[in-house]
């Protein structure tokens, strides 16, 4: 496929708002697409480098470059050159990047060389893109669209999924299962303002304290444990008591959710940038498990001895969760059969649920899952039957620009400009803040956000929206200054999600939708 015929797409992609337009568009560009432009197509749309990182900032991309007149270029000659750029390393690096950037872009027309500049800079915005792949794949071969957004889910890649799906129809799709060692996109929560909120939407419900730690997906098949992040990624070798406590357990096979945790002494969470640190820790793994043990906490199982769970009512997932993991390494939890009620014959009601949350809180953990007792698990997706109830107001946000600080902050990266998810892809500035930063987050993102940089003015460094950042907030105002309307009051940092992408961020509806905006 040539690539001036993926750039048209993306264009007119990102000038209609109607969905069923952008479905339409993408069903018509998988029918001319062959499966194996189908691994290029579907990362550029959505803005993604197969490659990941390459080395290319703005400092590359601003000098113009000689277009050519016609076409040539096909999706698989640019995703060959950026392999190439990528594998550049070494003295002389930069002008070697530059060098090949270059060359590329003189094989570009003019509307290639602006699809490649937005692709290269983080800028390409056309509006929930993976979602509505799903979509148009199954417009484009005569697949149910339920079939194939669970294919995806199981598969964990809609690359894979596209590529058997055009070359083989819709029976391909019976090939993509729930496989012990592959893992799954987890389910996700909505939010909600409050336990009585939460319940009113779930009904009969699990109420489950919600932890500070990082969430783990642990595959075991026979000796051999996989453990999985929530964006996919095999830290397997970083945890090895996860993989001594997965293979202690009675059973051969199973997928288990769940999160690992460190505590202290007395059982309470310690700061999640421990937990964090500690996983995200690949030197000398020994020491740091040694210095710094992490719990695995479980409150989900989704395959056990070669069964299927996931269209399993929540209740009956907990059970076979009960029979495996023993209550010590099992979420704490409430069962609300009568949400109106108080105590009943059934089990606890509002009440309890009330001061379960208090006691939850106390305990030094940061809210409440409550989750339907009949739901089943939507994997991948921000399922009807979960919501989170956190009572600090909390929101992940990207960060979209960061200003040099000035004072004591001299030569640091510091106030940060935060954006929300618009419903077209693109992130919409609700704020700022340079509040809650420690010396060492200070150290860690002027040299993080510094990789990430498009332009600097010497004031306002305008990053790739890649990073995203949990930022607590006390409520809402209007302001005439940022698009959405409003701005968040008191806004300060939490933490940095690395364990997030930047589409798990929040959205402009989720914000108005969370506090009403203060007078």
């Amino acid at each position: 496929m040539l690539l001036a015929r993926l750039a048209d797409v993306s264009h007119e992609i990102a000038a209609t708002t109607a969905r069923l337009r952008k479905i339409s568009l993408l069903a018509e560009l998988f029918r001319s697409a062959g499966p194996d432009d189908v691994p290029v197509v579907i990362p550029y749309l959505a803005g993604r480098l197969p490659q990941g990182r390459i080395g290319v900032g703005w400092s590359i991309l601003k000098e113009p470059v000689e277009p050519a007149a016609e076409p040539t270029l096909t999706v698989r000659d640019v995703d060959a050159a950026l392999t190439e750029v990528a594998g550049v390393s070494g003295p002389g690096s930069q002008t070697e990047r530059k060098r090949r950037i270059g060359a590329l872009m003189g094989a570009a027309t003019a509307e290639e060389q602006r699809f490649l500049v937005a692709l290269l800079s983080g800028e390409v915005r056309q509006g929930a893109l993976d979602a509505l792949a799903a979509e148009g794949l199954a417009e484009a071969t005569g697949a149910e669209p339920a079939t194939v957004r669970r294919a995806i889910m199981l598969a964990g890649s809609m690359e894979a999924v596209a590529g058997r799906l055009l070359a083989h129809g819709p029976e391909a799709l019976a090939e993509f299962l729930l496989t012990v060692g592959s893992p799954v996109w987890p389910m996700l929560a909505r939010p909600a303002t409050s336990v009585a909120d939460a319940l009113e939407k779930t009904g009969p419900s699990a109420v489950e304290e919600k932890l500070d730690g990082i969430r783990v997906q642990v595959h075991r098949d026979g000796d051999d444990v996989r453990i999985f992040t929530r964006t996919l990624d095999d830290i397997t070798d970083r945890l090895p008591e996860v993989t001594a406590f997965a293979r202690a357990l009675p059973a051969a096979r199973f997928i288990l959710d769940g999160e690992v945790i460190a505590l202290d002494d007395a059982g309470r969470p310690r700061p999640f940038q421990q937990t964090a640190s500690r996983v995200g820790s690949r030197v000398d793994v020994a020491a740091a498990a040694e210095a710094l043990p992490v719990s695995t906490v479980f409150f989900d199982a989704l395959s056990v001895d070669g069964r299927d769970l996931l269209d399993l009512p929540l209740a009956e997932r907990h059970t076979e969760l009960e029979r495996l993991v023993p209550e010590a390494s099992r979420v704490r939890r409430l069962v609300v059969a009568d949400p109106e009620g108080a105590e009943n014959a059934d089990g606890a009601g509002a009440a309890a649920a009330e001061a379960f949350l208090k006691d939850t809180l106390a305990r030094g953990h940061e809210g409440v899952m409550v989750k339907g007792l009949d739901g089943t698990y939507s994997a991948g997706r921000r399922g009807a039957t979960w919501r989170k109830v956190k009572p600090v107001h909390t929101l992940d946000l990207v960060v979209l620009a960061v200003e040099w600080g000035s004072g004591r902050r001299t030569g640091k990266l510091s106030n940060l400009h935060l954006g929300a998810r618009a419903e077209d892809g693109s992130f919409v500035m609700l704020g700022k803040t340079f509040k809650g930063m420690t010396d060492a987050m200070l150290e860690w993102q002027t040299a993080h956000l510094g990789s990430l940089a498009l332009d600097d003015d010497g004031h306002v460094v305008t990053v790739r929206p890649e990073l995203v950042v949990e930022i607590a907030y006390d409520g809402l105002q209007t302001s005439r200054r940022y698009p959405a309307g409003v701005t968040l009051r008191f806004a300060r940092v939490v933490r940095y999600r690395q364990d997030k992408r930047p589409e798990d961020a929040d959205t402009v509806a989720t914000v108005l939708a969370s506090l009403p905006a203060a007078p």
